[in-house]
């Protein structure tokens, strides 16, 4: 297999990453920021170098014809891509696992542009971008809701009007899957034992963050529901909410998009204490700053009350396992969490969540019922197996 270039799009942006899923370690990575905007930005990093240009680059299509010229003035060469793996949101109920993108497949992600107005719609650009520039390779959408598909029907269904759920396709879908699914597999390999006799609570934290209970390899329950916001905490959305504050701001004069807009870009942590970053947040808790203690306050005891149902929904678990920006590099977040556990048998090894944590590394005491893991993610390279490996399959 060749190398596998990587685009994942956000609204106004493109990460891309060029690698060799049996080497691992990409070739190339970079950023297209702020697209759309008066002044783009890309900054494209290969062997030890970093290039930084400005440009207008109005629109996605444009932005990965860009990706591509960078490629053709500063390496590697791009010329033996054997297929072009693409970061898709939402998959609904119809893609459960990477697919072959043809025009059905993008027309059938248009469709499910409600569930996800943010997400979908730059993917579909990037798809559409990248496939101008490479018309000769196969082009895969690898799904975050994918593994969530099988959870079980009680995990995953509402409780509302069952017509109303039934017409809208109104579900629990959960998002982050493939970081979930790679760090599971990672762990297991680490502890040497069989996914399928596991039970692990997995915590991707990070500025959008989510928890899975995987039990014997399948996921039972997600912090996510139908759209990302559901959940944990996060870096500017507001989680779990009694779903009356929405009905009760609209009739105190706020529009369904400022709502909407409040709850997603303005919330979490940001709306708490002014951050949105867990570094600015530990600095002003060092100030003494009352709203960031608050806010921290509150992140953590969020976490731990989902790792409290998961422990009740699978009888237990044999490992906490920390993934993601805020769970791989912030070690006073793990510590807060796993204190306010102690009561159910979490034992912190303070000396080994201090150390700085590049590979799978266990942050808990020996005595620890629980073991407490810190895995770092990496969904680029569990893309792209995912990707090689459908691709060998045509």
């Amino acid at each position: 297999m060749a190398k596998i270039l990587l685009l994942n799009c956000g609204s106004s942006s493109i990460k891309y990453q060029l690698l060799d899923p049996a080497v691992g370690e990409p070739e190339a990575v970079g950023i297209v920021q702020r697209i759309g905007e008066e002044v783009s930005t890309i900054d494209h990093k290969v062997a030890g170098q970093k290039f930084h240009e400005e440009l207008p680059l109005p629109d996605h299509s444009i932005g990965v014809a860009k990706v591509v010229k960078m490629f053709e003035q500063h390496g590697p060469s791009i010329d033996d891509v054997a297929a072009v793996g693409h970061r898709a949101v939402h998959g609904g109920m119809e893609f459960v696992e990477p697919t072959v993108i043809t025009d059905e497949v993008v027309q059938r992600m248009r469709q499910l542009i409600p569930l996800a107005p943010l997400h979908n719609p730059p993917g579909i650009a990037g798809i559409e971008g990248a496939q101008k520039v490479f018309p000769g390779v196969p082009h895969v959408a690898v799904f975050d809701t994918a593994f969530f598909a099988n959870m079980p029907e009680e995990a995953y269904t509402y409780a509302i009007d069952r017509h109303i759920a039934e017409r809208w396709a109104i579900r629990r879908y959960g998002f982050h899957g493939t970081s979930h699914q790679y760090v599971a597999g990672k762990t297991a390999e680490f502890l040497g034992q069989p996914l399928s006799e596991l039970r692990l609570i997995t915590a991707h934290i990070g500025n959008g963050a989510s928890m899975t209970a995987i039990e014997h390899g399948r996921p039972i329950d997600t912090s996510m529901g139908m759209t990302p916001l559901e959940g944990l905490v996060m870096g500017t959305r507001s989680g779990d909410i009694d779903p009356g504050l929405f009905t009760y701001l609209v009739r105190t004069g706020m529009s369904v998009g400022d709502v909407d807009r409040m709850l997603n870009k303005s919330a979490g942590l940001q709306g708490l204490a002014g951050h949105t970053d867990m570094r600015d947040i530990n600095h002003a808790c060092e100030r003494g700053d009352e709203r960031a203690i608050l806010a921290l306050a509150v992140y953590c005891r969020r976490i731990v009350k989902y790792v409290g149902s998961y422990l009740a929904l699978m009888g237990g678990a044999d490992a906490l396992v920390f993934t993601a920006g805020v769970g791989e590099n912030s070690r006073g977040v793990r510590a807060e969490v796993v204190r306010r556990l102690a009561g159910m048998g979490f034992t912190l090894d303070a000396e080994a969540n201090e150390c700085s944590i590049d590979e799978p590394t266990i942050i808990s005491a020996p005595d620890s019922k629980v073991k407490v893991l810190v895995v770092p993610t990496n969904e680029e390279l569990a893309m792209a197996q995912q990707v090689e490996a459908l691709v060998a399959s045509l």
